[in-house]
């Protein structure tokens, strides 16, 4: 089965929208899926921004929330813009390494609810602790790791995977023959050309 990585950063609003969709969609097309989170932070940093592009170009910020609730209402899905933008997403992106691998997706989706669709803050710990428990999780032992000197290593390794894979937003598809594709409209065009059809 032909496989793509996502790359996913958890304060970005349209990795949101591709997240809601992306797993559905790769099972259709017969395509693999591989969840990476990572940090953009330190892209941005090397780009020479210290904050979102959202907020450094105000009128591509006012464009982009305005976007997000049409497509949000579009597809159904609930949205809540939050104060402040972007959230500090170092922990959940821990969390999201920490839990099992086949659990990532899962995960993954709950934090981007509470964040988009309920406006809470998903740097605290206690929130992130409770999504692991509705996911039938082991909320104590997960938080332990995600602190883990191993999940740190990992989430920066990770981060640095993204950047030599040419990543630059999120979010991202990257396939086996490493053609990036950025941003949650162009998820089709991934599964499509990870499949041979374009």
């Amino acid at each position: 089965m032909p496989e793509i990585d996502f790359w996913y950063e958890f304060a970005s609003t349209y990795s949101y929208l591709a997240a809601m969709r992306a797993e559905p969609m790769a099972r259709a097309a017969g395509v693999g899926l591989r969840w990476r989170p990572f940090l953009l932070g330190p892209i941005f940093a090397a780009q020479g921004w210290n904050n979102s592009p959202f907020n450094i170009y105000p009128a591509k910020g006012r464009y982009m929330w305005r976007d997000m609730e049409r497509l949000c209402a579009e597809r159904g899905l609930a949205f809540r813009r939050h104060d402040p933008f972007p959230q500090n997403t170092l922990l959940a992106a821990r969390f999201a390494w920490a839990v099992p691998d086949d659990r990532r997706a899962d995960f993954s989706r709950s934090v981007y609810l509470a964040e988009f669709a309920e406006g809470r803050d998903i740097s605290d710990a206690r929130l992130l602790a409770s999504l692991l428990s509705e996911l039938g999780l082991p909320a104590d032992a997960l938080l332990a790791r995600a602190k883990s000197d191993e999940v740190k290593t990992r989430l920066r390794a990770e981060t640095e995977a993204a950047q030599v894979a040419g990543v630059f937003g999120a979010p991202a598809f990257v396939t086996a023959d490493g053609e990036l594709f950025w941003g949650d409209d162009r998820l089709e065009q991934a599964l499509g050309w990870a499949r041979g059809k374009d």
